[in-house]
């Protein structure tokens, strides 16, 4: 495999009146984050305060002469900016600054390139950076000219892109097909999934936040779980044992980031649709974060659009040995774990369990012996605390919680 070379970053912010500076300054450590993942090598952030972003520039002509005096000195690659860039802003940062322009939207979709691992995933991020570079092709000849290689040109830049947009529209309408394909299976899946009374948990969270670390200790399966962003984004479902024996299936998903376009919620809208189809949502929190508060919001706010924001969660505060003060949670129920101590991870599933009882119905019926399948049943469809046998009748008495949409539910209740 070739090996890549790292590129000198600088990255570039607008502070607008609109902005508080926390969230602002969140927004750029982000940003160092991202350029972290791509293996950038960041020299310098040059960080601008102006009422709105400058129309045609994005920054001020003064910054813009700063930032160019500083390029001239410095051996610097690529300018990252912190905010999705208009074509015309994009060119005209081009010829001013004379080197390679990338904005947080292109940056975030270079990652979606290096992570996607299934033909789906490729195809997803193959079809959002099309109708990203659609309306950006119009006299673009110096940004397509630097295809070749390098931050910012992976997925559909590796295979010498044509410039023709009536060929770019018909590769758009050729993933739509292929993508409705695979969502017509994935359906088919999900249907077989209820018919089999699956109950599903899904795992969300801020990207980062332990997620997958987590999901591979749980499912006792190895995805890809490290210290960069988006290292998650195909979809992945297994089926996990709780320590009361309840058997549900767990999915990881693709983590969640301050203001990540809507474009690109639509284009990975397959591995979020896991979190609308679940029953019950394990919401894993960087406890350890500064921004913690900002990120639990901000993962609120794209499950509220995703229709998701109903769905019974547990909120798993992660990172706890990283935590020097008395943490308070935003929310509640919650559970204080660290990702890296195995003993914490029979205290979270004895916290999901408990949550989940806390919102299914109890349940306390007698079944005779011959009943032994139901009982098996029981043992992995629902949460069962209590088992006894009274040798007199020859009859079992079990007690536990049931979900109301499990398939079970009206057979135990009508009891």
């Amino acid at each position: 495999m070739k090996e890549e070379t790292i590129e000198n970053a600088i990255l570039i912010g607008c502070h607008t009146a609109d902005q508080d500076d926390q969230t602002f300054e969140s927004s750029i450590e982000e940003l160092e984050s991202l350029a972290f993942t791509v293996d950038a090598n960041v020299l310098e952030i040059f960080v601008q305060n102006r009422d709105k972003v400058h129309s045609s520039l994005y920054i001020g002509t003064g910054k813009v002469e700063e930032i160019k005096a500083y390029i001239d000195e410095h051996d610097v690659d690529i300018a990252i900016i912190n905010n999705e860039l208009s074509p015309s802003q994009s060119r005209n940062l081009e010829e001013k600054l004379e080197i390679k322009i990338l904005d947080r939207t292109q940056l975030i979709l270079d990652i979606f390139a290096m992570r996607a691992r299934t033909k789906e995933g490729k195809l997803q991020v193959e079809l959002a950076q099309l109708q990203y570079l659609l309306p950006r092709l119009h006299g673009q000849g110096t940004a397509l000219s630097r295809l070749g290689g390098g931050i910012g040109t992976r997925g559909p830049g590796e295979t010498k892109l044509e410039t023709d947009q009536r060929h770019i529209r018909r590769r758009i309408t050729e993933i739509k097909r292929s993508l409705d394909q695979v969502a017509k299976q994935r359906n088919q899946y999900r249907e077989r999934r209820k018919k089999n009374a699956a109950f599903q948990i899904s795992i969300v969270g801020y990207t980062n936040a332990g997620k997958s670390t987590i999901f591979n200790y749980l499912s006792d399966t190895q995805s890809l779980a490290e210290d960069k962003l988006f290292a998650t984004l195909d979809p992945m479902t297994r089926k996990i044992t709780l320590p009361s024996g309840f058997q549900p299936l767990i999915s990881d998903t693709v983590g969640f980031i301050q203001e990540l376009p809507t474009t690109l919620i639509a284009a990975f809208r397959s591995t979020l649709e896991e979190v609308v189809e679940a029953d019950f949502i394990l919401h894993v929190v960087d406890a350890s974060n500064e921004q913690s508060v900002e990120q639990e919001k901000t993962v609120y706010k794209i499950l509220d659009e995703l229709g998701a924001g109903d769905i019974p969660m547990l909120t798993v505060y992660n990172k706890s040995d990283l935590l020097a003060d008395d943490f308070i949670p935003y929310s509640t129920p919650h559970t204080l774990m660290s990702a890296i101590r195995n003993e914490d991870y029979t205290k979270l599933q004895l916290a999901i369990e408990k949550a989940l009882k806390s919102e299914w119905e109890p349940y306390d019926i007698k079944l005779e012996s011959s009943e032994g399948k139901l009982i098996n049943k029981l043992k992995r469809e629902t949460i069962l605390e209590e088992e006894e046998f009274t040798e007199e009748d020859e009859t079992y008495l079990v007690k536990g919680f049931v979900s109301e949409h499990s398939p079970l539910y009206l057979s135990i209740t009508k009891r």
